[in-house]
């Protein structure tokens, strides 16, 4: 069924094929793919009479389990709460990141990025605008990098190129000829400027002239650019997607739904029939109020169907998201199941499916948040950089950075007392350092700084 509807979305031969994978991704997990079927699930006839299949008909029910998965696994990631410490040995570093990271909501722009990067790929863009930082996602659909052939994580160009309509780039102040007709937008980022070119009408075949009125120089001396690949998998450009195993059963789930709640209707409506002698003057008023009488040999009686086909389709439903969130690794667990509360520990073990998928973000995501860190070191030693309104002071770009995640699950009291009984021990016979223990409860007790905590500390001894 997924490749029949894929059928229906024409592709670009002027894209590159992974230019309609993905939008085909993006449009399961925006949840109108079905937008390009030509009839409702209700017409079961065209204007002609002819009968139309279900592969044609949009279902009238949409179960969203692509984006329940997605947002399943990053409010593990990215949620409030859970987004990682940027750490260094220097204090000054330290504190002048996790100021950057608050003004910038970087957390907020990593949870976009990880949403839309759950097709495959995604790109965040790092701007300087009068000495603030500012992070944008873009799609990967119509970007294409070029990585540096002696450095493969290295990123030396990235290109947008993508068609529009003339009538869409006159409302940018564009003087267009043809409003009506298509134009190739183009630009591009390299290690020391943002290039924006005019737009060329598509049957040009030249290359595009540069806009140097919108071209813009960051001077920045690298591609202010980190491109995530989502998932382990895939290609060098794009990973693997997040839901893809899981949207042929996502499709079934869908018909299934529809044709059990087109089966509702008719019993809600059942059809009339009347077998041959009837008495009466044929007009007939359908009602439980209403007795039809009949001669005989006659007969009439109600077509209705019974609940028992509706409820096998909603157990085969059932069985078959609980097959396709095992596929991706989703949460399986239900409400119904948890008949007390839960330590944190036991609520690892019972979605360790989640966690599977969702560690693996963190290495992707996670990789991309200490390259957007580096990215703003190096920064600092070309321009004046302030955070919320402070200036931030020039950063050694050979600073080791690292991230340090929050657990899974907040502990309870009774493994908040084990741990401090723990820390406590591990302190007082020096196997482990004040600094050390600080570090690992910082995200239960919400320590936003590690190093005035350790004052504070000093200062009550």
């Amino acid at each position: 069924m997924f490749a029949s509807i894929c059928g229906y979305i024409p592709a670009d031969p002027a894209f590159p094929p992974r230019t309609q994978r993905l939008d085909i991704l993006r449009r399961v997990l925006d949840g109108t793919l079905y937008d390009v079927l030509p009839y409702e699930f209700q017409d079961e006839r065209n204007g002609a009479g002819e009968y139309v299949p279900l592969r044609n008909r949009r279902p009238s029910v949409r179960y969203p389990l692509a984006r329940i998965v997605v947002d399943d696994s990053l409010s593990l990631v990215f949620s409030e709460g859970r987004f990682p410490t940027i750490d260094c040995a220097d204090e000054h570093t330290r504190g002048a990141l996790a100021d950057i990271v608050a003004e910038s909501a970087l957390n907020r722009v990593m949870m976009e990025a990880a949403l839309r990067g759950s097709v495959g790929s995604v790109a965040v863009l790092m701007r300087v605008l009068r000495g603030r930082v500012f992070f944008s996602v873009l799609d990967s659909l119509y970007l294409t990098p070029v990585w540096d052939p002696q450095a493969p994580d290295t990123l030396l160009r990235v290109t947008e190129r993508y068609k529009v309509t003339g009538a869409v780039l006159q409302a940018q102040g564009y003087e267009i000829a043809d409003p009506q007709a298509d134009y190739w937008f183009a630009r591009s980022w390299d290690g020391e400027q943002e290039t924006w070119y005019l737009p060329a009408h598509v049957a040009d075949s030249g290359p595009p002239a540069i806009d140097t009125a919108r071209t813009t120089r960051h001077g920045m001396g690298f591609v202010p650019i980190v491109w995530i690949r989502n998932l382990p998998g895939g290609d060098a450009i794009d990973g693997a997607s997040t839901f893809a195993s899981a949207i042929d059963a996502n499709i079934e789930i869908d018909y299934q739904l529809s044709q059990a709640g087109r089966g509702l209707k008719y019993s809600s409506d059942p059809t009339l029939l009347i077998r041959e002698p009837v008495n009466g003057d044929g007009e007939l008023v359908r009602g439980g109020g209403n007795a039809l009488v009949v001669s005989e040999k006659g007969d009439a009686r109600l077509l209705e169907i019974d609940g028992t086909a509706s409820a096998a389709v909603i157990d085969y439903v059932r069985t078959l998201r609980e097959f396709a969130l095992e596929g991706v690794h989703g949460n399986r667990a239900g409400a119904d199941r948890i008949a007390a509360p839960q330590s944190g520990r036991a609520l690892e073990l019972m979605n360790q499916g989640l966690l599977f998928l969702a560690d693996n973000l963190r290495v992707s995501y996670g990789d991309a948040v200490l390259q957007l860190a580096r990215m703003v070191v190096r920064a600092s030693t070309r321009f004046a950089l302030t955070a919320f309104g402070q200036k931030v002071a020039p950063m050694n770009p050979a600073l080791r950075l690292s991230l340090i995640w929050p657990r899974w699950y907040a502990p309870d009291a009774a493994e908040r007392q084990a741990d401090a009984a723990t820390l406590s021990t591990l302190v007082g016979q020096r196997l482990l350092s004040t600094e050390t223990a600080v570090k690992s409860i910082a995200d239960v007790y919400d320590i936003p700084n590690v190093a005035a905590e350790l004052r504070r500390i000093e200062r009550t001894e």
